[in-house]
């Protein structure tokens, strides 16, 4: 299936073609190649108006998942038929992560693929509202990371490292 890459944003270029390959990895990595994502690259205000909107939180932010599905952790949706192989939206606030690698010094490109790997958690059901929640979510995340960088020869690392 597809990984549906749109950049909504002028500000800040986004290499696209290397996004979308490492989120298929990604998306391999978690068992749901069958599935179609939508992925949107946004600039601070689209992200600050979502943020509002979804999550009472009116500040500009690094992602925002949209699952299609509503699935415990770890488990993988069961489409009926074509129209629901679907895993959802994810919105990058890539004026914010541009940002934020500006003032640590961290690769825009690498941060950008791992906040994705993370947006991907979210919408198969991963939390981190609680320890555990962060635990599990963070497993994952290092899991498909670790396929990732398997197969570029990169060394990303999960964003929630720290979090508890």
């Amino acid at each position: 299936m597809s990984v549906a890459l749109r950049n909504a944003q002028r500000t800040v270029p986004v290499r696209r073609a290397p996004l979308r390959r490492a989120v298929c990895a990604l998306r391999a990595a978690l068992g749901a190649s069958r599935f179609d994502v939508g992925l949107v690259c946004a600039s601070n205000a689209l992200m600050q108006r979502l943020n509002g909107a979804y999550r009472h939180c009116p500040e500009p932010t690094d992602v925002l998942s949209f699952p299609f599905h509503q699935v415990a952790a770890g488990e993988l949706p069961r489409p009926t038929c074509r129209g629901e192989y679907n895993l959802g939206d994810i919105f990058l606030g890539v004026e914010y992560i541009h940002q934020q690698c500006r003032e640590t010094g961290e690769d825009f490109d690498n941060v950008l693929t791992v906040t994705a790997a993370h947006g991907l958690c979210h919408l198969l059901g991963y939390r981190h509202d609680t320890k555990h929640e962060w635990q599990q979510m963070y497993q994952k995340e290092a899991q498909i990371l670790e396929e990732l960088n398997r197969l570029t020869g990169s060394r990303l690392r999960p964003l929630t490292a720290g979090l508890f």
